[in-house]
Parts: C-alpha cells; structure tokens; sequence
C-alpha cells in the first residue's frame, strides 16, 4: 500500500525525534559556526523506449541523513543511509573534526518561511505503469506516421519524490516533499544517407498531469521531429567574428553556464571568478538585468527553502547592468559579512551543500524579436543550444548549436549545421546591443553539475543580439 504524504512526513519527522536528533546536533555543534542535520527519503522512476519497444524502466528508492559541523572555512561531513540513534552518534564523532581547537559563536538559524511554491504530490502513483507504456508506444507509433525519413524515435519519462527533513539549533524541523517530472522526445531522420536528431522536452515540479497527455506528447514530438528536418536542410556554417542573434528561453543556458557560476558567492569569495571584487561595477551593457530566482511556482528550479533550511528568494545579481550581488549559501554568506540568498543546494543527503543557481534568466528589455533579427547585415540566428564547455574561472566558453540559421540583409536565408559560439562570460555581457521584450525560461529540462553534485535548474533570457561574438564552422 502506498504511504500518504501525511504518513510520510510523520514518519521522516518522527524519526528524527525518537532517534534524539535535535540534542545530537546541539552537542556537535558547541564551538561551531553552524549546521544541520539534513534527512531524506526520496523515490523516483523512468522509462526509455527506443528502437521500437521497452528498453528500460527502473524504480529506485532512497534513504539516509548528512550531519555538517562548520567552523570557520573547515566543513566537517558526514553521512549514513541509517537513520538511527547510533548512526547519528557515529556522524557526530566524525563531523565535529572539522571546529578541533576552534571556538565561535553559533549563527542564528535561517528565517521560517510559509511559502508553499509547488503542491505536495506524489508524480510516482499515477498514470499507472501500463498506461505510462502505451503513451510510449504511442508516441513512438505516431512519430514514425509522419515521416518515412525517420530511423529512430526515443521518448523517455522521468519522476521523482524527494521528502526532507532539516534539524537545526532552533528546534523547529523543516520539512518539504519535492515533486519533480521530466518528459522528454528525441527523433531521427535519414535523407540521402544523412541523419540528424531533433529533441524537444519539458517538466517541473508537479504531477506528470498534461505532461502525458496525448496533446502535450504529439507536440514535443512535432518540435522535435521539426528540428530533425531543419537540420537535415542544413548547409555548412560560415566560421568568423560575426553578430549573433541568440532566442528566447533555452538559449539563457549560455547565461546559465558562462556567467551564472562566476556569481556563486564561494567563487567569488575565493576569488576566482572573473566577477570578484566587482560589486557596484559596470560588468554589462546597459539594460542587462541577471536575476536568480528560486520562488517561481512549480518551476524546475524552484524550493520551497534550500537545502539548509533558508527560504528562497529572487536575488538580483546584476542590475541594468551593474554587477549588485552573488547566489549565497550560508557559510559563504557568513564569511563575506553578507545575508544568505538561499541558494545553498545538495544532490542528496550524502554531499555538503554549495551555492548553486535556481532559475536564472535575463529580464526583457524593449526591442522586438523580429526587429532584432531584421537589424543583421550579416550573421546568425541560433535558435537552439545544445552542449557546451565553461571555465568557470575566465568565463570562456565553446557552445554548439543545435538549431542555427544564417541571416543576410536582416532575413533568415538557410539553416546551417556546425555551428559552435565562442566567447567568454564577462566580455559577452559587454557585446549586448539589442534585448527582446521576449524573456522567458525554459520549459524544465536544465540539470546543472558543480563539485561533483547534479540538480534541477531553470534557465532563461530574451531574445539577444550580441556583437562580435567568434562562430566557429566549416568555413
């Protein structure tokens, strides 16, 4: 029988009390700085078809605790897939390493928050498994009926549900359960022996929903088998210094990676980001407003509060293009005399939390799209980004397109192929000549990877104009 989220938070709270977590905590943490003792008990599902048929479907479940001890800049952590009393007293022992010798004053616990941004719902229990497998198929059956230039179809599912629990100084047990879905078509197509791929995807923090329906499923599908036949047109790129045009939304995943890390506070107060010692400086082209925002309802990035227990906020990083703020997480916070923005995030109870992003997007400015793209002599059009690699520290960054297209005289004339946008963060920041009244984020796809730890992120940004940026290509 299925546990209700009422049993489950009874049963996640009420072990940390039975199992004394609360005086545990208090005596690891004497002569401490800060920290917590985080609980989790998380589930989650997926499901791949591909060539035709099932090729995987998994369920894996999760439990365990991390208790931290921070005193000064030392962390001390550790972690057990045991909640139990002597689990606890086994962390404690390992953990308080970290204040040997050091004495401080204990920081005052994070502000409660009321603020409920996505309902606790369990996306796990339904569409039953039967009728997750025949939308596969469906999906996979519809596809292959539009075209007979396609070879592959992939459609993948995934859920999740993560219950936490944060103990802290205050006595007061934070808890929140974290839905999470994610849906996901990619299509192949062959023509004259070349194959291209287009994919299209979406999800958030709720119940798969509309996710599955019918509707919602036949329109990433056509996106995704859209982009395929774009690509497969597709000449050669040009390669050179030329203007890009960079679309609303998806794209924001190059604000995301080139500029949003070097705004985590533990970057900066260490001072390796190209950002440090900035605050209250010109950083961007006017009009350029950067925001974090974990407080957008049901968004992929969104939390209730982070994962020590401080509310999430929208945060202002940079304003009209004068670098105002970083992303906090609490000992960083801490150390650089600021206020925690609650963007202190793990990938579960076995990592320490860092700063991390939410959702991070640009703000509109005044132009619009059409005016933005018909203002190229000659450039590109990149309507979508796939992969790419950052150095954090520069803020260089080699981004591919995935869906690209070369404008001539302010008209878009071909779709082309090999496309790779080469820059850095800061200087791209300064290139912005012309910003859409387009702003939106994503449709939930964005995962981001730092330390070693993965979460869910939202990403975003008006349609851009950037001047001089270097496209790499054929020729």
């Amino acid at each position: 029988m299925p546990i209700s989220s009422q049993q489950s938070e009874m049963t996640l709270l009420a072990r940390a009390k039975s199992e004394n977590a609360s005086q545990v905590l208090k005596n690891a943490l004497i002569g401490a700085d800060d920290g917590e003792i985080y609980l989790e008990n998380s589930k989650s599902e997926s499901f791949l078809w591909d060539d035709g048929r099932l090729k995987s479907a998994s369920y894996d479940s999760e439990e365990g605790f991390g208790l931290r001890v921070i005193a000064g800049e030392t962390t001390g952590y550790a972690h057990s897939n045991e909640i139990s009393q002597a689990a606890f007293d086994r962390a404690s022992l390992a953990a308080v390493q970290a204040k040997r010798g050091y004495e401080s004053s204990f920081d005052l616990s994070p502000a409660k928050t009321n603020q409920k941004l996505y309902a606790a719902v369990d996306p796990l229990s339904e569409p039953s498994f039967e009728a997750k497998i025949k939308s596969l198929g469906e999906i996979d059956a519809y596809v292959r009926g539009k075209n007979s230039n396609i070879v592959q179809v992939s459609v993948s599912f995934a859920a999740s549900k993560r219950d936490i629990a944060i103990v802290r100084l205050d006595d007061d047990i934070r808890y929140d359960e974290r839905p999470l879905v994610r849906v996901n078509v990619s299509v192949t197509a062959e023509k004259d022996g070349r194959r291209e791929t287009g994919t299209a995807g979406g999800g958030g923090r709720q119940e798969y929903g509309d996710w599955l329906s019918e509707a919602k499923l036949k329109s990433l599908a056509d996106e995704a088998l859209r982009i395929a036949e774009v690509n497969l047109d597709a000449i050669p790129a040009p390669a050179g210094e030329m203007d890009v045009v960079l679309a609303a939304g998806w794209a924001g995943v190059l604000l995301h990676e080139a500029v949003g890390h070097g705004l985590e506070g533990d970057f900066n107060r260490k001072e390796t980001s190209a950002f440090a010692g900035k605050i209250g400086q010109q950083v961007a082209a006017k009009g350029v407003t950067v925001v974090d925002d974990g407080t957008i309802a049901d968004r992929r990035g969104s939390l209730n509060f982070d994962d020590e227990g401080t509310p999430t906020s929208r945060t202002v990083l940079i304003e009209d293009g004068v670098l105002v703020g970083y992303m906090q997480d609490r000992m960083n916070a801490r150390l650089m005399g600021v206020n925690a923005t609650g963007n202190g995030r793990r990938e579960s109870f076995s990592h320490a939390p860092l700063p991390r992003m939410t959702n991070t997007f640009m703000e509109s400015g005044s132009h619009d799209p059409q005016e933005i793209i018909a203002s190229l002599k000659r450039g590109i059009y990149a309507a979508q980004l796939g992969g790419g690699q950052v150095d954090i520290t520069s803020g260089k960054f080699v981004f591919q397109c995935t869906e690209a297209y070369l404008v001539e005289n302010g008209k878009i004339t071909a779709p082309v192929k090999g496309i790779s946008l080469i820059g850095d963060g800061p200087s791209c920041l300064t290139r912005i000549s012309m910003i859409g009244n387009d702003s939106k984020l994503d449709d939930g796809v964005g995962t981001c990877g730092k330390g070693g730890q993965s979460v869910p992120v939202g990403v975003g940004q008006p349609t851009l104009k950037l001047h001089g940026l270097t496209v790499g290509g054929a020729g």
